[in-house]
């Protein structure tokens, strides 16, 4: 023998008796909008499916198009925000303040006159924007705050001239953009 249930209506709340233990509904009228918003709810959820896949599609062919240097771009993206997670409790190299405006990832050696150590850590430090911009690197001051923070070799080994090419497949930079997201999650 089955048993009665008081159950609450998921449509209008009101208590009703069945001996369905199923039932979610205390009229035809409530069962009917019940199913109405089923259907509501799959039809949205089918659509969402679409609309992932096809963001997923567009993802993937964005990918197959971009170039080496579009990858690049993301590389410093990524670079740049490690380098200022790694010193966002150091002051800035150049001028030794703690700012509250913004950071960059400022070069010692520009990426312009030394593209060869564009992703070298030791020649990149969190510098503040008005140094970094404004004063175009100060960067007798970042050689001083350099020397104390590395050391004169290393920063002897950034001034050299005769440093190898940087010559990044796209798949050498995918491995890098990868290993720094890996060193960002680290940190944060």
């Amino acid at each position: 023998m089955t048993k009665v249930r008081s159950k609450k209506c998921k449509i209008c709340g009101n208590r009703f008796q069945t001996y369905d233990s199923f039932r979610k509904w205390c009229s035809p009228e409530c069962g009917v909008k019940l199913a109405r918003m089923a259907q509501q709810k799959a039809r949205e959820k089918a659509l969402s499916k679409r609309k992932r896949e096809e963001r997923a599609r567009i993802k993937a062919v964005k990918e197959r198009l971009k170039t080496r240097s579009d990858w690049l771009k993301d590389l410093q993206k990524v670079f740049n925000q490690f380098i200022r997670l790694r010193d966002k409790d150091l002051p800035c190299i150049s001028c030794g303040r703690f700012h509250q405006g913004k950071y960059d990832a400022g070069h010692y050696r520009t990426v312009g006159s030394s593209p060869e150590l564009r992703f070298n850590e030791d020649n990149c430090h969190a510098q503040c924007v008005p140094c970094n911009r404004h004063l175009h690197g100060n960067l007798i001051a970042y050689r001083v705050n350099l020397i104390e923070r590395i050391g004169l070799e290393a920063v002897e080994f950034l001034e050299r001239k005769d440093h190898p090419p940087l010559k990044l497949s796209i798949d050498e930079i995918k491995a890098l953009i990868a290993k720094y997201k890996a060193k960002i999650k680290e940190l944060a």
